[in-house]
């Protein structure tokens, strides 16, 4: 399976624009899945002018979205030349992946230990319909599950210090946790995974879930990386949104 880039914003009219007047969260989501998912691929300039008519909204809650998700780490804001979508590269990606993994695999210690009956049955929940995304096909509707089943694993540890640190750096790397799914066989791969973590969450199995939490996301690291050619390939042509 392969990701169709968008190089042009759709007209006024598709299924992606907003109702105008929507609240300022509301343009943040809509454009964080438009980065996320590839549609404003990296190094894409973001054109005000043609967001407003997009999403239909005012410049006011559009720039709000822009400083938050250069606080994401999704948009580099530029005093001369505006806001573009952060560039993705390997050395970030690795770099910040091999935190993740020891905060993952802290939060499948802790999370044997301290999550009430009621967080596993939710998170078993979450599971069963991302899977049923997975079977359909539907890479974004099964996107937005996997991130609640990894934040909920988190912060159902109890421990609010290491959520807050795990949800600040994953912010970061949506972009790339997303197009480790690119392919099918990882995509896959990554349900298998899945149903592994499951299983040892719901013995409480502690040890091995910590091992399957950062092999999981080691394995996602490897196939982003394994997606870009090399770091500066990742360094475009500043273009507008148009």
């Amino acid at each position: 399976m392969q990701m169709n880039t968008v190089t042009d914003l759709a007209l006024p009219g598709s299924s992606a624009v907003i109702e105008r007047g929507l609240r300022s969260e509301s343009v943040l989501e809509a454009l964080r899945d438009m980065i996320v998912q590839g549609e404003l691929p990296p190094g894409r300039r973001l054109n005000e002018r043609l967001l407003v008519e997009r999403l239909g909204v005012s410049r006011t809650p559009l720039r709000e979205a822009f400083k938050s998700l250069a606080a994401e780490g999704l948009v580099e804001l530029s005093p001369n030349r505006g806001a573009a979508v952060t560039p993705i590269t390997a050395a970030k990606v690795r770099d910040t992946f091999q935190v993740m993994g020891v905060l993952e695999g802290l939060a499948g210690e802790l999370v044997c230990a301290n999550a009430a009956d009621a967080d596993i049955a939710e998170i078993r929940s979450l599971h069963y319909q991302m899977v049923a995304h997975h079977a359909r096909g539907e890479l974004a509707d099964y996107f937005r599950f996997n991130q609640r089943i990894h934040l909920r694993i988190v912060e159902s540890t109890g421990n609010a210090a290491l959520f807050a640190t795990y949800r600040q750096l994953n912010a970061h790397v949506r972009r790339a946790r997303y197009m480790a799914n690119l392919s099918a066989e990882r995509w896959d791969q990554a349900i298998a995974e899945h149903e592994d973590i499951l299983a040892a969450l719901v013995a409480r199995d502690a040890p091995r879930l910590k091992a399957l939490l950062a092999g999981h996301l080691g394995n996602k690291m490897l196939s982003v990386i394994a997606s870009l050619d090399d770091a500066d390939s990742t360094k475009p042509t500043v273009k507008e949104t148009a």
